[in-house]
């Protein structure tokens, strides 16, 4: 049992009759507490040489849960990969003011306006280039809703190509960036789109934003020194994982939990103890709301796109199965603890899938494996139909 599945178990009542979530968190947290259960089903497998048995749990696939949101986030960085253009591409951060961030936690649904707003401002600035001939850049926007210290802080991270594909295939490359331009024409696409959402009692708001941030919202948008790649994982890694690793969680004692992180502005070290059912708090609020879209493509990574195809080639299509086949819990296991989980232990021989056992009824692990070993013996004996 990990520790994040230790804390919520121990706090499920609490978290439901204290902190009343949203149904979605709920139901979240009961997939990620059962995770691994042998009770809710799962796979068995048989060495044919020797019968040594071994039963493999399901997982619950939730988002919350630190073993299968490792796993989805794994898959979404490698999928991502392949729809890359080869290019140089630019890492890309908008940032918001800390007064609005209560107007998206209070309701969810303007989250949107974060991503209509990038678009809207990417897409002018590469009009703006050439209007004649319209040149198109791919981007991928992923929502981010907190910070290292776990509070509510929802900004958009943007994997940018430095160039834009013409109407007439022309492609021009890109390296100067208006970060003035960037900054205020995001603060008042922002601005715009909140207001359509909320209405004319916003524009109180919107006047002292201006006032105060008389200079637009902070955008970070330098040329990165490090490669795709390593961007791509750094965007996609906390799009189906609790929000903090298990390793950054030092100590429970029941009624407290100490966890650290390092400062963005200085990576300097900080440690923070706070009451269990605060942390438990901080941690879901971050949890999205059914079927919202955390990543979305635009420009030449639309899905509509498809006469652009033939320039993501970043990764060639011919070996894309090949490294979704690396992504699979067996291979992961071997990567990540040097051994084959489906090696018979005895005799070193290759395992064989028995049967599945889905969760109709709880049943023990001991009756599986008597009901896979009489299963087992019928096969071995020839006597099965």
């Amino acid at each position: 049992m990990s520790i994040l599945q230790k804390i919520f178990r121990e706090h499920y009542e609490e978290i439901e009759y204290t902190l009343h979530p949203r149904p979605i968190v709920m139901e979240n947290v009961e997939k990620m507490i059962n995770c691994g259960d042998p009770a809710y089903g799962g796979a068995m497998y048989g060495c044919p040489h020797c019968g040594e048995l071994k039963f493999v749990p399901f997982r619950c696939h939730s988002k919350f849960c630190p073993t299968c949101g490792n796993k989805y986030c794994i898959d979404r960085s490698t999928k991502i990969s392949f729809k890359l253009v080869d290019c140089t591409h630019r890492h890309l951060v908008f940032t918001i003011d800390e007064d609005l961030r209560p107007f998206f936690l209070d309701d969810r649904s303007r989250l949107n306006c974060l991503f209509q707003a990038v678009r809207s401002v990417i897409l002018r600035m590469f009009h703006e280039m050439n209007k004649s001939r319209n040149f198109v850049p791919g981007f991928i926007c992923v929502l981010h809703t907190f910070g290292r210290p776990l509070e509510w802080n929802p900004h958009i991270h943007c994997l940018l190509t430095e160039g834009g594909f013409s109407d007439d295939g022309f492609w021009r490359v890109v390296k100067h960036f208006s970060y003035t331009y960037l900054r205020k024409a995001f603060q008042t696409a922002l601005l715009n789109e909140l207001e359509k959402c909320i209405g004319p009692s916003f524009k109180k708001t919107k006047a002292a934003i201006y006032k105060k941030d008389k200079n637009g919202f902070y955008v970070y948008a330098k040329p990165n020194l490090c490669d795709t790649d390593t961007v791509v994982k750094y965007i996609s890694r906390y799009l189906g994982r609790p929000v903090i690793a298990s390793s950054r969680i030092d100590s429970y004692d029941g009624e407290n939990v100490t966890f650290h992180y390092n400062k963005h502005e200085d990576n300097s070290y900080v440690e923070k103890t706070v009451p269990v059912m605060d942390f438990i708090s901080l941690l879901i609020q971050h949890i999205p709301e059914k079927y919202f879209k955390m990543t979305r493509y635009y420009g030449l990574y639309a899905r509509h796109r498809k006469s652009d195809e033939s320039l993501r080639r970043a990764v060639p299509k011919s070996k894309h199965r090949i490294l979704l086949d690396f992504n699979k819990w067996r291979q992961l296991f071997l990567l990540s603890f040097g051994y084959d989980p489906l090696q018979c232990p005895k005799c070193n021989r290759q395992m064989e899938f028995l049967e599945l056992y889905h969760n109709h009824k709880p049943v023990s692990l001991h009756e599986l494996y008597e009901r896979a070993m009489a299963k087992y013996r019928c096969r071995s004996s020839g006597k099965c139909a």
